[in-house]
C-alpha cells in the first residue's frame, strides 16, 4: 500500500491528492497533506481528504512517496527539516519549477529524485507530464511514479534532465500559446460582425475538432494544412498572411527565448 506526502498544498498539490484518491492510488489515511501555515492546516482539515501534518512530522517517514509541490524560493528552509524525517528508500517528487535534481539531492541528502514537469490541463486531468529520473532509481520506482503522474493525463519519461527546459518552453508554457490564439481568433470574429459568444462557439470547437483529427487520422501536419487550404481560396488567404509576417519563425523563436529563460531561471 501507497503511502504518499505532498508538500505544499496549493492549487496543484490538492489536484494531485484528489488525483490519487480518485484513481484508489492511496487512501485518506495514508495520504499526509503537508502544511505549516495553521490557518490553511484548518482548511485542509476541512476538506477531508488526507491527514494534515507539518513538515517535521514523523509520519513522512512512513511514506515511500514525498511530492515537493512548493514554490522553489520556499524549498530551502524546507530541506532543513524534511531531510531529518525522510525515509532512506522514498521517491522524493519534485515539481517545482526549474530546480535540478542535483540541488535536490545535496539539499535533502538524498539519492532518489525525480522531477517533474506538468502542465495546467492536470486540472481535468488532460495535462502532459514530462519527468526525468536520478541515475540511481530502479524501474520499479519510475513505474510507481509514472502511475501517479498519469492519474492527470499523459506522461512522457525523459533520460535527460536538460530537456526539461524544451518542456517547460514547449507543453509547460504551451496552454498559454493555445489561449494567446483563441483570444485573437475570438477577437477577429467579433471584428467581422460575430456576436463574441459565437465567436467564442466557433473558435473553441473548431480547435477541439482540429485536435481530434490529428490524433486519431493519419495524415502529417502539412498534409493537414493542404487539405483545408484550397488553390485561391480564403484559408490561402490567411496562411499567406501568417507566411509574409514570419509567423512561423515568430513562434520558433517564442519557443527559443523561452527554453532560454528556463535555463537562466534553473536553480543548480
Amino acid at each position: 500500500m501507497n503511502k504518499i506526502a505532498i508538500i505544499g498544498c496549493g492549487n496543484m498539490g490538492l489536484i494531485y491528492a484528489n488525483s490519487f484518491l480518485r484513481y484508489k492510488i492511496v487512501t485518506k489515511d495514508n495520504l499526509l497533506l503537508v502544511e505549516k501555515n495553521t490557518d490553511r492546516q484548518k482548511s485542509l482539515s476541512a476538506m477531508d481528504i488526507g491527514r494534515v501534518v507539518t513538515t517535521s512530522d514523523k509520519l513522512i517517514a512512513d511514506c515511500n512517496i514525498v511530492i515537493l509541490a512548493v514554490k522553489p524560493q520556499d524549498f530551502k528552509e524546507l530541506a532543513q527539516s524534511l531531510k531529518e524525517v525522510l525515509h532512506p528508500n522514498c521517491v522524493v517528487l519534485s515539481i517545482m519549477a526549474g530546480t535540478e535534481m542535483s540541488f535536490i539531492q545535496s539539499a535533502l541528502h538524498h539519492p532518489f529524485i525525480v522531477r517533474a514537469m506538468p502542465n495546467l490541463p492536470v486540472e481535468i486531468s488532460m495535462g502532459m507530464t514530462a519527468f526525468s529520473a536520478s541515475a540511481n532509481l530502479a524501474q520499479d520506482q519510475i513505474m510507481l511514479v509514472e502511475n501517479l503522474l498519469s492519474t492527470t493525463g499523459r506522461t512522457l519519461y525523459l533520460k535527460e534532465e536538460q530537456q526539461l527546459n524544451a518542456v517547460t518552453a514547449l507543453s509547460g508554457s504551451g496552454p498559454a500559446y493555445f489561449f494567446y490564439f483563441m483570444k485573437y481568433l475570438v477577437d477577429a470574429g467579433v471584428k467581422m460582425g460575430l456576436d463574441e459568444h459565437v465567436s467564442n462557439i466557433l473558435a473553441k470547437q473548431t480547435m477541439l475538432g482540429s485536435f481530434h483529427l490529428i490524433n486519431n487520422g493519419q495524415k502529417t501536419l502539412d498534409e493537414y494544412i493542404t487539405s483545408v487550404a484550397s488553390k485561391g481560396g480564403t484559408t490561402e488567404a490567411a496562411l499567406k498572411t501568417f507566411q509574409e509576417n514570419h509567423m512561423g519563425e515568430v513562434i520558433v523563436k517564442a519557443l527559443q527565448n523561452a527554453k532560454s529563460r528556463a535555463e537562466e531561471l534553473s536553480i543548480k
